[in-house]
């Protein structure tokens, strides 16, 4: 028996890269609403749906999260701009409708759920959006200002944005390629954790991490520095350090 795993859905998986240059091409409502109820039909914890998209068009609101974020093109040339919401604020309304106290929305545990949620969706509607001809980018971004982001779109409490999406048509012109990942030797534990396994892997992936991004034009990338400044000093969350506060601010307690 051949091990050959054939797939259409794998392949498109495993080609996915980055896009951040968009053709000046529009995404139709009828592919956006495809895009979004793909995303509703990803796993969801308990079924609580604990999540909202808003799907951003407009050109001077583009700009402005842009320029609350730190400037960038990929969020004004997109498409569409989509911002993916935590959302608890549909559950709290719901919960009291029924005569309910809801005290568990204060729990660290529900905090998680809302963002789970939102990664699991999140990534079902860009492989749908890959499906239909487009590219995207995850824009963690969105929580280097959040309050700014809250109040430009209206988010009410018990609402925070945790990432945007930036969708287009992508620029053939860009050239980006497909970043590699980690061997899976160094993600894959067969019945127990080793935790020794990190170091030949990440070992074998500098060697590749380099290679790629030399063929990108930059020289002497390493992974493991890249980590290390970004998950070292705190300088290296850009500000988001500060996330208890902002999470707070929304009605988000996480006790």
């Amino acid at each position: 028996m051949s091990d050959r795993i054939d797939s259409p859905v794998i392949e498109q998986q495993l080609a996915h890269r980055s896009v951040r240059k968009y053709l000046d091409a529009p995404m139709s409502d009828a592919q956006l609403e495809a895009v979004v109820r793909a995303a509703q039909h990803a796993s969801t914890s308990s079924n609580q749906q604990v999540w909202s998209v808003v799907a951003i068009r407009d050109e001077e609101r583009k700009r402005r999260i842009s320029q609350a974020i730190g400037g960038h093109a990929y969020v004004e040339d997109a498409a569409v701009f989509l911002v993916w919401v935590a959302d608890l604020a549909r559950n709290e309304a719901l919960i009291r409708a029924q005569g309910v106290e809801p005290e568990a929305l204060d729990l660290m545990e529900v905090t998680l759920l809302g963002a789970l949620d939102v990664g699991i969706a999140a990534q079902n509607a860009l492989l749908a959006a890959e499906s239909l001809g487009f590219g995207g980018l995850f824009v963690g971004g969105i929580r280097n200002n959040p309050e700014a982001v809250c109040a430009e779109l209206g988010l009410p409490r018990r609402a925070f944005p945790v990432v945007g999406m930036a969708i287009g048509v992508p620029d053939p012109a860009e050239g980006t390629g497909i970043k590699p990942r980690l061997p899976l030797s160094g993600v894959l534990h067969r019945e127990q954790y080793d935790a020794e396994r990190w170091r030949e892997a990440t070992a074998e992936y500098e060697d590749r991490y380099r290679d790629y991004f030399e063929s990108q034009g930059v020289p002497n990338r390493s992974w493991a520095r890249t980590v290390a400044g970004r998950l070292g000093p705190v300088s290296g969350l850009h500000g988001r350090h500060t996330m208890r506060e902002s999470l707070r601010a929304q009605g988000f307690a996480s006790e």
